[in-house]
């Protein structure tokens, strides 16, 4: 399996032309709550999948992560775009550089599951670290809306073992509402689908996808959102 960490150090630009292969995510998170001159956060904002589509329609918004890398793929593009609404800052989910109660939308796709996975130490207190966060920067009636893998390369949802005991936690113990939506690539071509599948998920789907001549990729998200009142 490549290493996600180098590839998010090294390899920004490559990964940030994988995921926009995927569709535009804004319409489903207005199904959840109208972005509109909203201050937001976006936590794990990576090369700015999610930031550069609720950024136009914001007040402001901020990109944290963890990479530098990838935040600067999120400003280059947030800079052609001439919006001056936004900021970015590396930081971590459990000590987030915001003003309390400042926020009224938190946004998060693909990245608190690396502190909530079981396979890393401690992860429930992780994630005790980063609700308490949450919690503290978003506005009353302020929401958060998480995406996480529900299933790569799988029509229907098929969660990976090692996070289902995360969702679990989002649901029972932090009250999350939850639904999952098909996230499929869509490649230009079939050299394309092989050589971006094998970069970032490996030859048992990058041969899945030669095999079976994949050029449209599937792939389930977990969606999950709360609001604090």
């Amino acid at each position: 399996m490549p290493n996600h960490e180098e590839i998010y150090e090294t390899q920004a630009d490559t990964y940030d032309l994988l995921i926009s292969k995927q569709p535009n995510l804004c319409e489903a998170i207005e199904a959840i709550r109208a972005v509109d001159d909203l201050d937001i956060l976006d936590m794990g904002a990576g090369s700015g999948r999610l930031t550069c589509v609720l950024a136009p329609k914001a007040r402001s918004i901020l990109a944290l992560d963890e990479s530098e890398a990838m935040l600067n793929v999120t400003a280059a593009k947030l800079k052609k775009s001439g919006l001056q609404n936004w900021k970015t800052q590396v930081a971590d989910h459990r000590s987030l550089p915001v003003a309390d109660k400042s926020v009224d939308l938190i946004v998060s796709g693909w990245s608190i599951c690396y502190l909530g996975s079981t396979n890393v130490p401690n992860w429930k207190e992780n994630i005790r670290q980063v609700m308490t966060e949450v919690k503290r920067v978003l506005r009353p009636c302020g929401t958060v809306i998480v995406f996480e893998n529900f299933g790569t390369g799988s029509e229907t949802p098929d969660p990976p073992a090692f996070l289902k005991d995360y969702f679990r936690l989002l649901e029972n113990e932090y009250g999350f509402s939850h639904k999952w939506i098909r996230t499929d690539y869509h490649f230009d071509s079939m050299e394309e689908a092989e050589r971006l599948t094998r970069f970032f998920f490996g030859d048992d789907l990058g041969d899945k996808v030669v095999n079976e001549q994949m050029i449209r990729f599937p792939e389930c998200a977990g969606v999950w959102w709360l609001t604090i009142y």
